[in-house]
């Protein structure tokens, strides 16, 4: 006997999927994603890990350029006190971590004090025009100042993203002495 169709209703083939075929797709799904997202996690950490090497030699860079300028390191000297300067001077003492942020930051006369512009003796820098940059680890960019007189004298400890000797001119990364190590 033929089925008859009514005109009203149109015919669809069964497009259902039976509860087995279902559990097969998630199962396959769960097992790739259990593969898969152990890798993003690994990613992203070496992903920091190479932010943190390209920043450590950014920082670097415009240490010994500083150095080749001046003679010293930054932050050893004093960024203020400078004369001709039309703009704003640096605020940082000697020794200290605003000195070294100004003297990379902004443009230094020839004893490291420094301006917001380059005007009269004023000629030197900047040596890092967008700011010191974070250390990825940590998400800052603060600097523990250290008096060491030896290279090879510093190491991780404290809780600021940098170590940095003005002595030395050596700079580390201060969140793992593994880090430490760059």
């Amino acid at each position: 006997m033929k089925t008859i169709r009514s005109k009203n209703k149109p015919y669809y083939p069964q497009l259902g999927f039976t509860l087995v075929e279902l559990l097969i797709v998630v199962v396959i799904l769960g097992v790739l994603a259990a593969v898969v997202i152990p890798q993003f996690a690994d990613s992203s950490d070496s992903a920091r890990e190479a932010a943190l090497k390209s920043n450590l030699g950014t920082l670097r860079s415009a240490i010994e350029l500083y150095k080749s300028d001046h003679g010293d390191y930054p932050g050893l000297n004093a960024s203020s006190g400078g004369t001709g300067c039309t703009g704003n001077d640096g605020t940082g003492a000697a020794n200290s971590q605003q000195a070294l942020i100004d003297q990379l930051t902004r443009y230094t006369d020839s004893n490291g004090a420094s301006c917001d512009e380059s005007v009269a003796n004023f000629i030197y820098g900047p040596y890092i025009k967008k700011g010191v940059p974070d250390n990825p680890y940590t998400a800052s960019s603060d600097f523990a100042m250290d008096a060491t007189t030896a290279l090879g004298g510093l190491s991780a400890s404290g809780t600021e993203a940098w170590r940095y000797s003005d002595d030395t001119g050596e700079l580390i990364a201060n969140d793992s002495a593994a880090h430490a190590a760059f």
